[in-house]
């Protein structure tokens, strides 16, 4: 690729071959009948109990024309399945009476509030409530009334961190289970000209791993695939003010340094909804004392690691401000930038303030943030502006500009264009998505290289058949997003992934099969010379019925080193061209066994050595209360400049009293830093939007043996929140 007519060919064609498809998929898109349903506007409203004797569910809008969609797309479900929906002025309602002919064999296991469900069974619906097919709520429920919610980032990626107030009750009886759901209107954003919003709901049936939706298509539910509901109109948001005020007191200490401070920590975030699709967001002293640990990784690569948001703040409408597709090196903006030092460690946030929603067709987001100081910068101000467009059917065009280094202080800027096409029923099988960004950054004391730009076409299906993807990506040596995550530049690069999978029928053991296939190629910039070649190929994969895999392959690695990389403490990899590989193998057993084991490995050379890799992990959820996880991650290297294990140890036990009380805790350790961390944290959930949380953190340094623990930072905090709407 060190021919830049051969480059600027790849990226012409790969551009011109989205756009030319893109063109013929709106005049060949398959047919998608939606569904159209009128929802009942009542007076009345139910008490949630999950027993569904109240009279709003003689009166409501109601559904029973559902259809399977996984494992046979379109087939008749095996249970029958009932939804009732109905609003008032300030209330979404809906009830679902989910029958069961074998209600013992109902699973429902998980009891934290916010847990997944990825075992039990459950119930989801989506809320498209600007019609748009581009983005949507979804909120999950399972037998235990337990909720998990999240927001769209984009037409087919869902952000499971988000969360929003709303109240259910679930029950199992004889008949199966029910649940019975309010949303109060000022949760969402929507549109208040139209009285349309996209609607749909799935049922998961866990032991059987069946699927049932009302409005589906290629085997998924989203806000492309949803019906219609209408009718909606004269609803209100109250004031639409919510004031979240905070409190954490508690005390932490640094045993190194012999230092003891007490933690008085006062906080408030305000939101308010100018209308009801654009609100204001107000923080002052922002506390994230009760946000959950990291879990920790172990890098033995030469690039930062990437690490997911956690923090309501910053979640709140997180999808505004996705760009480009990206999701990884590159990204303009990566919240985690704010708050928190490189390595880690919180900073405060004395204010900030945030607009976000949507104007017609225009999605608008901006964030101003004044970070406090620390013991090495002065206090930082941070801006970030996002707005984009919907065009064609699924699809945007849109910018976003970025202002200030939180980290270091420096004057820094981005600037970016990105286009995003998406047409989720291209076909009757495959969905087509297709990226086109452009940033230019600007640095004080850096003038060279400073763009950064890509393209990147999809070819995808849920159903039996291929698919792929093609990409190019070009990032300038001075490019630099400080308010974003860029961990390569200075590289350009093209990246491939095939896959197939077919479903197989009357087969006893296996559901499905799978193939699947990676290739990513990246050079230097100014040598042209190669800097990593990755070869990744699972040759087979099988999903068995209940949903366990086996899976089967290989790899292949180049990698050019300029200059000695140290790999592990006084271990340097001489600078050099490396060519190494493997098999790697990969057994799970299904969620849904009260003893869920799975382990992968890979084996083979390994720069000019040799590295024997294994992660075995083992859960155990005997019922509802208790969940307990064991996890261990061993890497055995043999190189000439020498030896070398990494081990990564995490642990934890959960337990659930009820749906409103719950104790978590985590322990990791890791033989790099040699640090047992342990997170508990308490927490009572009477109602949503109302948490009191009693956080401890405690880190132990290891040298040696567990058996040598010496204490080296705790932390115990008391924290109190709630939500008062208006």
């Amino acid at each position: 690729m060190n021919n830049p007519s051969l480059v600027l060919t790849l990226l012409l064609s790969t551009a011109l071959s989205v756009s030319t498809i893109a063109q013929a998929a709106q005049e060949a898109t398959t047919p998608f009948s939606r569904k159209r349903i009128e929802i009942v506007r009542t007076e009345l409203k139910p008490t949630l109990d999950g027993v569904l004797d109240d009279e709003i569910w003689q009166m409501a809008t109601v559904i029973t024309d559902v259809h399977q969609f996984s494992p046979v797309d379109q087939g008749a479900p095996s249970e029958q399945t009932e939804v009732w929906i109905a609003y008032d002025q300030r209330f979404f309602y809906l009830a679902a009476r989910l029958h069961d002919s074998e209600p013992d064999g109902i699973i429902s296991r998980q009891l934290v509030q916010g847990g997944n469900f990825n075992s039990d069974d459950a119930f989801e619906f989506v809320l498209d409530t600007f019609n748009s097919g581009r983005t949507g709520y979804s909120f999950q429920v399972n037998p235990n009334g337990i909720r998990r919610e999240g927001m769209y980032e984009n037409p087919s990626e869902i952000n499971q961190d988000w969360s929003g107030i709303w109240q259910v009750e679930s029950k199992i009886d004889g008949s199966g289970w029910t649940a019975e759901v309010a949303i109060p209107f000022n949760t969402l954003n929507f549109d208040p000209e139209s009285d349309e919003w996209g609607f749909t709901f799935s049922r998961t049936i866990a032991r059987k791993r069946e699927e049932i939706a009302w409005s589906s298509f290629n085997r998924n539910i989203n806000p492309t695939t949803t019906g219609i509901i209408y009718g909606i109109h004269d609803i209100r948001q109250g004031r639409g003010l919510d004031i979240v005020p905070s409190l954490s007191v508690g005390s932490s200490r640094n045993y190194a340094a012999g230092v003891e401070e007490q933690i008085i920590e006062p906080s408030i975030n305000v939101f308010y909804k100018f209308t009801p699709n654009l609100t204001g967001a107000l923080t002052l002293n922002t506390d994230f004392s009760a946000t959950e640990v990291d879990n920790r990784q172990v890098n033995l690569s030469r690039f930062s690691l990437f690490f997911p948001e956690k923090r309501d703040f910053f979640l709140q409408d997180v999808d505004i401000f996705s760009f480009g597709g990206l999701d990884q090196n590159g990204i303009p903006f990566y919240s985690r930038r704010i708050g928190l030092s490189p390595r880690g460690t919180p900073v405060d946030i004395n204010a900030g303030v945030k607009l976000t929603g949507r104007i017609g067709d225009w999605n608008v987001g901006s964030l101003l943030v004044q970070q406090g100081e620390t013991p090495t910068l002065d206090a930082q101000q941070v801006f970030v502006g996002r707005v984009a467009a919907n065009v064609l059917s699924e699809s945007s065009v849109g910018a976003i500009f970025t202002q200030g280094d939180p980290a270091r202080g420096t004057d820094n800027s981005v600037a970016g264009m990105d286009f995003r096409y998406q047409n989720t029923r291209f076909s009757d099988s495959h969905t087509l998505r297709g990226n086109a960004w452009f940033q230019q950054s600007s640095t004080t004391g850096l003038d060279g290289d400073d763009k950064a730009f890509g393209v990147q076409a999809n070819f995808d299906t849920q159903n039996n058949g291929f698919g792929g993807m093609l990409g190019y990506n070009y990032l300038g040596e001075d490019f630099n997003p400080a308010l974003g995550f860029a961990n390569n530049t200075g590289v350009q690069g093209i990246n491939f992934m095939g896959s197939g999978r077919y479903f197989l029928q009357g087969n006893k053991w296996f559901r499905a099969v799978n193939t699947f296939m990676r290739y990513n190629y990246t050079e230097k910039l100014d040598t042209g010379e190669l800097q990593q070649e990755e070869w990744f190929w699972r040759v087979l994969n099988f999903n068995t019925h209940r949903g366990g895999q086996i899976g089967i392959g290989g790899y292949q690695n180049k990698e050019g080193l300029e200059k000695p990389f140290q790999i592990r403490p006084g271990i340097f990899i001489p600078a050099g061209e490396y060519t190494f590989g493997g098999i790697q193998g990969e057994i799970r057993f299904a969620e849904q066994n009260t003893l869920q084991p799975r382990m992968s490995f890979n084996s083979g050379s390994y720069y000019d050595g040799s590295r024997n890799t294994l992660n075995g992990a083992l859960d155990y959820r005997p019922n509802s209360h208790l969940a307990m996880g064991f996890e261990y991650q061993y890497t055995d290297a043999s190189l000439p400049q020498g030896d070398f294990v990494t081990r990564l140890v995490r642990f934890n036990v959960n337990y659930a009293y009820n749906s409103k009380l719950s104790w978590l805790n985590l322990m990791q350790y890791d033989n790099g830093s040699k640090v047992v961390g342990l997170n508990s944290r308490f927490r009572w959930n009477p109602q949503a939007g109302e948490d009191l949380y009693l956080v401890i953190n405690y880190n132990f340094n290891s040298e040696g043996t567990f058996t040598e623990l010496s204490s080296e930072r705790a932390e115990l905090v008391l924290k109190y929140t709630r939500t008062f709407r208006f």
